[in-house]
């Protein structure tokens, strides 16, 4: 997962993407969801994404490409995850 995370990063740095300081406002933001089923905590990178079972508009694509996924550390499906974040508004790009 580091080397799929250095080249997210440098996609990012290539278009523009500045880190000032930690949840700035941001032009660009590549994130990894997951990684096959790893779990992990460290300061580099943590497996799965620590907030993406609390967002519609990362559950929703998600479901779009993966609909059987199911969240490694909690072990949860992504439609029971949707149903979490039904209240959130979320709208597709045509």
């Amino acid at each position: 997962p580091y080397l799929l995370l250095n080249i997210l990063q440098k996609l990012e740095a290539d278009y523009g993407r500045q880190r000032s300081v930690p949840n700035a406002a941001r032009t660009l933001d590549l994130d990894i969801i997951a990684y096959n089923a790893l779990c992990q905590t460290d300061p580099k990178l943590t497996l799965p994404h620590p907030r993406a079972h609390e967002r519609a508009f990362v559950l929703l694509p998600l479901h779009d490409v993966a609909p059987e996924w199911v969240h490694p550390s909690l072990g949860i499906g992504v439609d029971a995850l949707l149903e979490g974040v039904s209240g959130q508004e979320i709208r597709r790009i045509p």
